[in-house]
C-alpha cells in the first residue's frame, strides 16, 4: 500500500532535519566510524542466522542419534530377558540351540553401533569452534556500536550536562587508568557497562 505523499512543507522539514542531523554527525566526527559499524550489520545479522543453522541441525543431529542409541540399548535389553528366561527353563537347551552364542554376537554388534552413535554425538559438537569465532565478531560489533553511540551522546550531551559527564569519566578513568590528559582525544570514553549505565542515568535515560 503506497502511503500518501508529504505536503511540500513537511517534506522541507523533513529534509533539513536529515541534513543537519548528518553535518552534525560529520562535523562530530562520529558518522564515519559509525557508518562502519552499521554497515557491519547486515552482516551480523547473516553471521547470527548461520549460528542458528549451525546449532539447529547439531542439535536435530545429536537428538536422532540418542534416539538410535536408546533403540539399540531397549534392543539388548529384551534379548537380554529372552536369554535369562530360556536359561531359566532350560540351560542345557539354551546353550546348545545356540542362543546364547547368538545373543554375545548380537550384544557385540549392538554395542559397536552404539559407540558409532556417540561418537558422531561428539562429532556434532565441532559446530562450537566454528560459532565461538562467529558469536565473538558480533560481539565485538555490539560493543563498537555502543562505543560509537556513547562517544555521540557525550559530545552532544547539553551544556549544563556536559560538565558532570567529564567529571564522572574523568573520576572512573583516574581510578582505572590515572588522569584523563585528552578526553576530547579518547575513543574509549567509557571502560565497561557499569559506567555506560552510569552515563546513561547522568543523561537522564
Amino acid at each position: 500500500m503506497q502511503m500518501p505523499a508529504a505536503s511540500p512543507e513537511i517534506f522541507q522539514q523533513l529534509g533539513s532535519l536529515t541534513r543537519q542531523l548528518h553535518d552534525t554527525l560529520n562535523m562530530l566526527g562520529v558518522l564515519p566510524g559509525l557508518k562502519n559499524t552499521v554497515d557491519d550489520l547486515p552482516d551480523a545479522r547473516s553471521r547470527l542466522t548461520y549460528i542458528a543453522e549451525k546449532t539447529g541441525a547439531a542439535a536435530e543431529k545429536v537428538l536422532t542419534l540418542v534416539d538410535k542409541a536408546k533403540a539399540d540399548q531397549e534392543h539388548i535389553a529384551d534379548e537380554t530377558r529372552k536369554l535369562a528366561a530360556m536359561i531359566t527353563a532350560d540351560p542345557v537347551k539354551a546353550v546348545a540351540s545356540g542362543a546364547v552364542f547368538n545373543f554375545v554376537q548380537d550384544v557385540e554388534k549392538t554395542t559397536h553401533q552404539v559407540d558409532s552413535h556417540l561418537t558422531d554425538i561428539m562429532m556434532a559438537q565441532d559446530f562450537h569452534d566454528l560459532t565461538g569465532q562467529v558469536v565473538a565478531k558480533v560481539v565485538r560489533l555490539a560493543n563498537d556500536l555502543e562505543g560509537q553511540l556513547v562517544k555521540l551522546l557525550v559530545q552532544a550531551a547539553p551544556p549544563d550536562q556536559a560538565q558532570k559527564v567529564e567529571a564522572m569519566l574523568t573520576h572512573n578513568h583516574e581510578e582505572l587508568n590515572g588522569p584523563v590528559v585528552n578526553p576530547e582525544g579518547r575513543t574509549d570514553v567509557v571502560a565497561n557497562q557499569s559506567e555506560v549505565d552510569d552515563l546513561l542515568a547522568s543523561l537522564g535515560f
